[in-house]
């Protein structure tokens, strides 16, 4: 009963959202409520629900300030040189860019959370896509990808969970996968250009000129110009139109005192550091801020909510501007937020109902004894699907046990099982999947939504697992 009712609540929210027929916010919130009431929790609805929405409550925070600090970032041109870079070496060709697009989340993934790769990725090049008039699910759609694979690394989710749920290391685990891996890299810098590709023809077809020729003029105009964002070059203009004195805008930026119109005869206005100093700085913040991500050297929210309120009190000294930037931003920070804490509500009565767990009974209860010597491979072709109806923790703390101790009756090695799911299960499948809040930072800051997104890059993701398998079988990470 609780099974069917988990499976048929997953079905229904996928369904409605990628056919539009509701918003991701309502039904993530309303179709588990209802679920609970069906499955005769009414009772302990609050309970439920407090209990997801605090667990996710850590990861909304984080996301909340990250969005503030990247977007502060965007905003003081710190991410322009690299959009120039991407630029000239794309040469205003959008298959280039894809391929570039690919490559710096490959790179920017290592750290293994998937939400400060999509918080650093999409900020730095959704700039790039909407000078081009590329789609924005092409940007959602290779981060997807990237991510998907690097999320592979020993240090990421999916692999620690695997290690410590069937108590092994990962020697055992991650390293014989690794040549798999590399496949599955190549499959994302191929698809990425296959997608490429097809954007350069689709502009090439809008535009009788062709893209490339139009391009490179921006990529001209995007060089000579000053960022339009940066708040020190914005005030100047303004306050010269308007025939007010600021500060001299050459290498010695003179500090003078600026007087705003609300402020008393005593009031003293200090301007903000010049330019060249304010980009250093906030390339050293921001440097900082990432290595003490990867190192974990406090919580990441503390950490974001810490890197914005330095950021915010040097690149905008005032409370005027500090306010100025809030309203700017809100927008972007309540899409995302709620989205996860929208998340926790369906997480949070899947799991206190434990809907997920006979969820995962019942998947295992349905393979056949004879298809046991055949499981590595079946787990690793349905992982990345059933990330889409099971949380991290349900799948390899629920049903990768069951499944590896199924194997081992067969005489398969239990860890095979473990490198089978990591193929796909929260992997590949994570940037896709509603039980994760990270995908909502994806496609909220991307402009897309979700049902557009799963549409759109479900099969390039699932072609990734199916190559990483056909990988780790060719190399013997697992036999058929």
């Amino acid at each position: 009963m609780l099974a069917a009712l988990g499976f048929a609540t997953i079905a229904v929210i996928l369904l409605l959202t990628m056919t539009k027929r509701a918003s991701v916010l309502v039904a993530l919130i309303l179709l588990p409520v209802l679920a609970a009431l069906i499955g005769g929790f009414a009772g302990d609805l609050g309970e439920l629900v407090l209990g997801g929405l605090s667990k996710v409550a850590p990861t909304g925070i984080m996301i909340a300030f990250a969005v503030l600090y990247f977007s502060l970032m965007v905003d003081a041109g710190l991410f322009d040189p690299l959009i120039r870079g991407l630029l000239r070496v794309a040469r205003g060709d959008p298959l280039r860019i894809t391929v570039a697009t690919a490559v710096l989340t490959l790179c920017v993934a290592l750290d293994g959370d998937g939400a400060s790769t999509f918080l650093i990725t999409v900020s730095a090049l959704l700039p790039v896509y909407k000078r081009l008039g590329m789609n924005p699910l092409v940007l959602s759609g290779v981060v997807c990808l990237g991510a998907g694979v690097m999320n592979m690394i020993p240090w990421g989710g999916p692999t620690v969970r695997a290690m410590a749920a069937l108590k092994l290391d990962s020697s055992e685990v991650f390293n014989p996968v690794l040549p798999a891996m590399g496949f599955g890299v190549a499959w994302v810098l191929v698809a990425s250009y296959l997608l490429g590709r097809r954007e350069r023809n689709r502009l090439g077809a809008l535009s009788p000129r062709g893209p490339v020729t139009d391009v490179r003029k921006d990529e001209d105009e995007w060089d000579d110009r000053e960022p339009a964002a940066s708040t020190a070059a914005t005030t100047a203009a303004a306050a010269e139109s308007r025939g007010q004195a600021t500060p001299t805008t050459a290498e010695g930026h003179e500090r003078q005192a600026l007087r705003s119109p609300g402020d008393g005869p005593g009031t003293v206005r200090v301007p903000p550091l010049p330019r060249t100093w304010l980009n250093i700085f906030n390339l050293l913040l921001t440097i900082a801020l990432v290595v003490c991500l990867i190192q974990e050297v406090l919580p990441l929210p503390v950490l974001f909510v810490l890197g914005f309120a330095i950021a915010v009190l040097v690149n905008h000294p005032t409370w005027e501007q500090q306010q100025a930037l809030l309203d700017k931003h809100a927008k972007s920070v309540v899409l995302v937020t709620t989205m996860i804490f929208a998340a926790g509500v369906l997480t949070g009565i899947l799991s206190g109902t434990k809907m997920l767990d006979e969820m995962a009974e019942a998947l295992v209860s349905v393979v056949p004894d004879s298809f046991g010597s055949h499981l590595p491979v079946a787990v690793a072709v349905t992982g990345m699907p059933l990330s889409l109806l099971f949380t991290p923790d349900a799948y390899y703390f629920g049903v990768l046990p069951v499944l590896a101790e199924t194997a081992n009756g067969f005489g398969t090695d239990p860890a095979e099982v473990a490198r089978a799911a990591i193929l796909g299960q929260m992997t590949t499948g994570f940037p896709l999947s509603p039980l994760t809040a990270s995908t909502f930072i994806l496609v909220g800051m991307s402009g897309v939504s979700l049902g557009e997104h799963q549409r759109f890059i479900f099969r390039w993701a699932f072609a990734t697992t199916l190559v990483m398998t056909v990988g780790a079988l060719i190399t013997g990470a697992f036999s058929l």
